[in-house]
C-alpha cells in the first residue's frame, strides 16, 4: 500500500495541474493529509462512495496521463543515472568514459 500511495504522490506532483479542482482537493485530503474517505465526506456534504468514485476515477487518469507522457518514468530514469554518475565520480578511480556515457545518456533523457 505504501509504494502505491508513493505513486499516486509522484503522478499528482507530475499532473495536478491537469485535474479539476475539486479532484486536487479530494486527492491532497486523501493522499498528502491522510483523511479518510468519510471525514472528506463529511467536510463537503457528499456521501463516502461520491469521494472513493472520485478518488478511484482520478488515480486511473493520473495513471493513463503517466502512460501517455511518462513524466514521472523519465524523472525516475534520470535520477537512476545521476545517482550512478554520483557513484562513478566519488570513487578514487573515476573513469571518464563512463562518466561521459552517464552524461550523455542524462541528456538524452531530457
Amino acid at each position: 500500500m505504501l509504494e502505491k500511495t508513493t505513486r499516486i504522490n509522484f503522478l499528482y506532483d507530475f499532473y495536478q495541474t491537469l485535474l479539476t479542482e475539486k479532484q486536487r482537493i479530494y486527492m491532497q485530503l486523501y493522499y498528502l493529509d491522510d483523511l479518510s474517505l468519510g471525514e472528506i465526506a463529511e467536510e463537503y456534504g457528499v456521501s463516502r462512495q461520491a469521494v472513493y468514485d472520485n478518488v478511484k476515477r482520478t488515480e486511473a487518469m493520473l495513471e493513463d496521463y503517466e502512460h501517455k507522457l511518462n513524466l514521472f518514468s523519465k524523472f525516475r530514469n534520470r535520477m537512476e543515472i545521476v545517482e550512478e554518475l554520483e557513484l562513478l565520480l566519488s570513487g578514487q578511480n573515476v573513469m571518464e568514459a563512463n562518466a561521459r556515457d552517464l552524461l550523455s545518456a542524462l541528456k538524452d533523457h531530457e
